[in-house]
């Protein structure tokens, strides 16, 4: 049998399941999830291998208009899943409306790239809209196919597997069978403790907050970790704290929780807060913070 191989890439609007549906389909996770929008920032790879086949999955922001720096490097890397994709994941939900951002459908309707239509959170529906649902889709993407699903309960998801490895290209594996993404650890730190500011604070606070990894040591029975939170002001450097250091105290105690599960180890781990003014516009930050494109 003939080895497959190649890139799949998921694209779509914010919150409509795309982190997820990668994490399920790596069996690992590797995209950081929260209710709220821009949660993913950069591209992440997530690679499944068997013994005749390597899927490198693309998790990528959600599509939006950029208002400074780091969301246009942001728009890029989805920018950049169009050019170099096997196959794409265009990810939808029952919730939001199909028309939303045309540019992006014109470019799915005018590409000779295979397209799989992921309908998500079909579970908040009934079978009539999900028809009616279908149809639309059937008319706006007339070339994809069509898999409605409900990621969170895991319903229909080995239909997108079995969808993917048809289409996959015949070809060699592009990493070493073993390989789990293209990440480093330090970036998996930060992610996490990301993911905590996102679920724990509110209005302005999560997307004017970038972390940078400072320390990263690792012995055999400890990790010694020293991460900066940057934020644009002032006033956000406070909220962050805390009174008394309580709020800062928390994020780092479920970061902690989390990087051990991760890492299967005991993690120290030391935050500080810093004011890093209009960061998000900063070309050499954003090259420090990874933001490449």
């Amino acid at each position: 049998m003939p080895h497959k191989s190649g890139f799949v890439n998921i694209l779509g609007n914010p919150n409509v399941g795309k982190s997820t549906l990668m994490n399920i389909m790596v069996g690992e996770k590797l995209s950081i999830i929260t209710s709220k929008a821009q949660t993913t920032r950069h591209r992440i790879m997530g690679i499944v291998s068997g013994d005749d086949f390597q899927i490198v999955y693309s998790d990528t922001p959600g599509i939006l208009k950029s208002n400074y720096k780091l969301q246009e490097k942001m728009m890029n890397y989805v920018g950049t899943a169009f050019e170099d994709a096997d196959i794409i994941l265009y990810i939808t939900d029952v919730i939001e409306t199909f028309d939303k951002n045309k540019e992006y459908l014109d470019k799915l309707r005018n590409t000779d790239i295979p397209i799989i239509l992921i309908i998500n959170k079909i579970d908040l529906s009934s079978q009539e809209e999900l028809e009616k649902l279908v149809d639309t889709w059937k008319e706006v993407l007339p070339k994809a196919d069509i898999i409605p699903i409900a990621a969170l309960k895991n319903f229909n998801v080995n239909t997108v597997l079995k969808t993917i490895q048809e289409k996959l290209p015949e070809g060699p594996a592009y990493f070493p069978k073993d390989t789990l993404t293209d990440k480093t650890e330090r970036f998996f730190v930060s992610e996490i403790i990301r993911e905590k500011i996102l679920l724990h604070y509110k209005k302005e606070i999560p997307y004017s907050v970038e972390v940078n990894i400072e320390e990263f040591k690792d012995t055999d029975k400890l990790l010694s970790i020293s991460a900066v939170i940057y934020v644009v002001r002032d006033s956000q450097k406070g909220i962050i704290i805390g009174h008394k250091g309580a709020a800062l105290k928390r994020v780092g105690t479920e970061a902690r929780i989390d990087i051990e599960t991760f890492f299967d180890k005991k993690v120290y781990l030391k935050l500080f807060v810093k004011v890093s003014k209009d960061w998000r516009n900063k070309d050499r930050m954003l090259k420090d913070f990874g933001y490449n494109k």
